[in-house]
């Protein structure tokens, strides 16, 4: 009683001191980062949010079904999240809704249903009452098999919707008549002409250095054209953990040593024993499994198969003859032949699969039961072992496989195991010729053996010891990677490196979910590093792994939305090279006439004949503005200077010739239009994406 008397004398203390607790915990989560006020949404795309928990159950259902992993499964996601809010943005805009008799159109069109047999009536025509029943089934059914029609249905309104959306803008893409002559003219009015050029290439890059300053100016006059993602740039070293000059020298004197016999003591019998080695030991199979760190394998191999380098020692040993020590895949080897035989290499099979709802392979058209899918195989083989020559007739009408069916249910060159083994054993340990039922995960098969391919193959019974770092080497490869790591803190990253002999690898973009360092493989934690918001630019870490030990850098951040000048660089910098070495070079081209810019420049008079608005290069490049002043002059003129894409030219035509006008221009039309509507969906997609306003979160949220 009297602790709880001091408890409550105590109680509006106690409640000022958690409270006070609090507040310090939230604020240092603020200062910290660790706390999100806008956790619940990955991302918003024109003011339309993306929430979290549903971006990431469409992760990992991308990752289940195998579409992608990792990072690369956030980013598909992503993207695909981006296109449909989009899209059904520009939907609603037009008024766009999909009704019942147009969505039974689009069902009507897709080719698991409108060719479907069990939806045909019996003049072959798509049958609305047996397709309603089997809805009706999937419904009644429930559970998983419904949603999945529903979600089916669902895509298939997207994409109608799509369709028609992008029909209504093709529609509306026409070419007028004077657009069509245009083309005509283009392609078949002609110009011959003088020239005279200087190419940019004899500036000296050097001469014409580009800052960054200058590319960022450049960029955000034409910021659409540079818009781009979060991204971090990093410099990297990694110290791989590889064997030796020394352990490679001592795996392989191990592996010599068991060619011959040695001497174990035997703790049962208190003496030595002396065991046979590889050359002469009888009990091959039990000396590889006692002795290699690959198990023996059984397995006959075609020449073909062999290790390219050492194919024709090792498929020419004769029966107890040994090969060795090779290095084949970081193991050090010793093959020694057991026999040489005729083997199947390959199998050409057909198959008719019948689906039955729950198998593997079923999707929401599948509607047999298992017993319904096992009776209608056993009906299909008896038709068949009537008459073979109906296979390909009958796996193209019943088969469920989509990999097959239209090839009349044909697989060739079935190598061994590529099969499920229910499959594979039946097609290798049966007979050509030889028809049967197997039954998989994925259905009830109806098979027919096609054809065997034989070929001559050895059996080899190999020891295999892998090449492993000692841990002499693991610490001298571990003291370097720490030397490295502590220099950089007053060295510069690629001379140090350089002095070490590691490879400095150049500063690369990588991006908030990618997954992978180019030339390093996988390094997810190292990126999600240079995305942690306690990483500043300048800062380094190690990350330690089996394979080896990274050393990274944080070399700059761009959150801006906008293409770094480093990123932009490899795009920016010619063109603006290309317009300060034309400056330089227009101080040289002066004069009245060809002849006059010629000798000043130190250059020749050249003549491009019969050139057109469609093939526009002159030399190394196409020069579309050129041809253009020379199909647009008169005989005799001498243009100004222009600056091409490949130098600074002046010209002068000699003659121009008109094409004769037509009486119609409909070819052309038609073509021009079919051009146009086919630039309709990549073209309105990418304006779409461009003007829209693109907040994406992830890497606040899910990093």
């Amino acid at each position: 009683m009297a602790v709880l008397q001091k408890i409550r004398e105590k109680s509006v203390l106690l409640i000022a001191v958690i409270g006070l607790s609090l507040f310090a915990f939230i604020i240092g989560g603020l200062l910290e980062g660790g706390i999100n006020f806008s956790s619940r949404n990955v991302g918003t795309i024109n003011g339309v949010d993306i929430a979290t928990q549903d971006f990431l159950n469409k992760v990992q259902n991308a990752e289940k079904s195998g579409q992608a992993e990792g990072g690369q499964a956030n980013n598909t996601v992503w993207n695909s999240e981006v296109r449909n809010i989009l899209l059904s943005e520009q939907f609603d805009k037009a008024g766009l809704r999909l009704g019942k008799d147009q969505l039974i159109n689009v069902i009507k069109n897709h080719p698991n249903f409108g060719q479907n047999p069990q939806f045909l009536n019996d003049a072959g025509v798509f049958d609305m009452g047996k397709f309603n029943a089997f809805v009706a089934q999937i419904k009644a059914a429930g559970g998983a098999q419904w949603y999945a029609w529903i979600d089916f249905e669902g895509q298939l309104e997207k994409f109608a919707k799509e369709q028609m959306y992008y029909n209504m803008i093709k529609s509306a893409v026409i070419t007028t008549g004077l657009e069509a002559k245009y083309a005509y003219k283009k392609e078949n009015d002609k110009a011959t002409f003088d020239y005279v050029t200087v190419p940019y290439s004899t500036i000296n890059d050097d001469e014409v250095k580009i800052t960054d300053a200058e590319i960022e100016s450049y960029i955000k006059k034409n910021e659409k054209q540079f818009k781009s993602e979060n991204s971090r740039l990093v410099e990297y070293v990694f110290v791989e953990n590889k064997p030796s000059a020394e352990d490679e020298k001592a795996t392989k004197e191990k592996v010599s040593e068991l060619l011959n016999s040695s001497v174990v003591f035997n703790a049962k019998t208190n003496k030595n024993d002396t065991i046979a080695g590889f050359r002469t030991n009888p009990d091959v199979i039990a000396f590889v499994n006692a002795n290699s760190d690959v198990p023996y394998d059984s397995t006959y191999y075609a020449k073909a198969d062999l290790p390219a380098e050492y194919q024709e020692q090792l498929y020419n040993l004769s029966a107890g003859e040994v090969f060795g020590p090779y290095l084949f895949n970081n193991h050090y080897c010793l093959s020694k032949l057991i026999s040489k035989s005729v083997v199947t290499e390959s199998v050409d099979a057909s198959h008719i699969l019948i689906a039955y709802t729950g198998a593997q392979s079923a999707t929401p058209t599948v509607t047999l039961t298992k017993e319904q899918a096992k009776a209608k195989a056993e009906e299909l083989l008896k038709q068949l072992q009537s008459n073979p020559a109906l296979f390909a007739d009958l796996a193209s009408q019943n088969s469920t496989d989509p990999g097959s069916k239209d090839k009349g249910g044909k697989y060739e060159n079935i190598p061994r195991g590529q099969m499920v083994p229910a499959f594979d054993q039946y097609i290798f340990n049966n007979p050509v010729g030889k028809l049967g039922i197997v039954e998989t995960d994925f259905g009830f098969h109806v098979i027919k053996v096609d054809k065997k391919n034989e070929k001559e193959a050895v059996r080899l019974a190999t020891v295999a010891k892998a090449l492993e770092v000692s841990d002499k080497t693991e610490d001298e490869i571990y003291l370097k990677a720490t030397k490295f790591e502590e220099g950089i803190a007053t060295k510069d990253f690629s001379k140090l490196a350089t002095e070490l002999g590691l490879v400095a690898h150049p500063e690369t973009k990588v991006g908030a979910f990618d997954d992978q360092l180019p030339g390093v493989g996988n390094q997810r934690q190292a990126i999600a590093w240079a995305y942690n918001k306690k990483t500043s630019v300048g800062d380094t870490k190690k990350f330690d792994s089996a394979e080896g030990h990274l050393i990274i850098k944080l070399v700059a951040t761009n959150d801006s939305g906008l293409m770094s000048a480093v990123e932009a660089r490899p795009t920016v910098e010619p063109i603006l090279k290309n317009e300060k070495k034309a400056a330089i070079i227009r101080k040289k081209m002066t004069g009245a006439t060809l002849e006059e810019v010629a000798k000043n420049a130190g250059v020749g008079v050249q003549t491009a004949s019969d050139v057109n608005g469609v093939n526009t290069f002159l030399g190394a490049a196409p020069e579309p503005l050129v041809i253009g002043k020379a199909l647009g002059s008169q005989p005799n003129q001498v243009s100004k200077l222009i600056d091409g894409n490949g130098g600074v030219f002046m010209i002068k035509a000699r003659t121009v010739t008109k094409a004769p006008d037509l009486p119609n221009y409909n070819d052309y039309k038609s073509k021009v239009v079919n051009n146009n509507r086919n630039a309709v969906q990549g073209a309105v997609y990418n304006a779409l994406y461009q003007n829209a306003t693109i907040k994406d979160n992830r890497t606040s949220v899910l990093q």
